[in-house]
């Protein structure tokens, strides 16, 4: 039944969606064993040449906890992900997003917008859900 269609296609969505709104969250005020589980195991997280790329559970992690250490990102850092206006592509067990993102500090008093860019996504059904594959990060480093 093409509704049975419809519906898979949008819940879809809805998940890919939301997941990219946890992957912000979870990066600002997440623990980093909840964040790495929302990526595939062989994961690709290319920040550019401002932050390299990482492949696989072991080094995305790695990189997660280095930006904390260097207060980038994570709890008491008073950084906040902002996520607009995404597009999500599917095809079939795999889909694409490109979201726009701020990125602000100072968020405890007067939030200041320090950079935005774009976030090109990959995802993948896997046996746990939709998990990011791969993302590519295109904007200026946080100064």
């Amino acid at each position: 039944m093409a509704d049975e269609g419809l519906v898979q296609r949008v819940a879809d969505e809805l998940e890919v969606r939301n997941l990219l709104a946890r992957l912000a969250q979870m990066a600002d005020d997440g623990e980093l064993d909840e964040y790495i589980q929302l990526f595939t195991e062989d994961a690709i997280w290319d920040g550019g040449a401002n932050y390299g790329s990482k492949q696989g559970h072991a080094e995305i992690l790695a990189g997660a906890r280095a930006r904390r250490e260097g207060g980038t990102s994570g709890p008491g850092t008073h950084t906040r992900h902002v996520i607009t206006t995404s597009t999500v592509t599917l095809s079939g067990d795999r889909a694409h997003a490109r979201s726009v993102f701020h990125y602000y500090v100072n968020t405890d008093a007067t939030p200041a917008l320090v950079t935005l860019g774009i976030y090109e996504d990959e995802f993948a059904r896997t046996e746990r859900g939709w998990c990011m594959a791969h993302r590519k990060i295109q904007g200026p480093a946080p100064r």
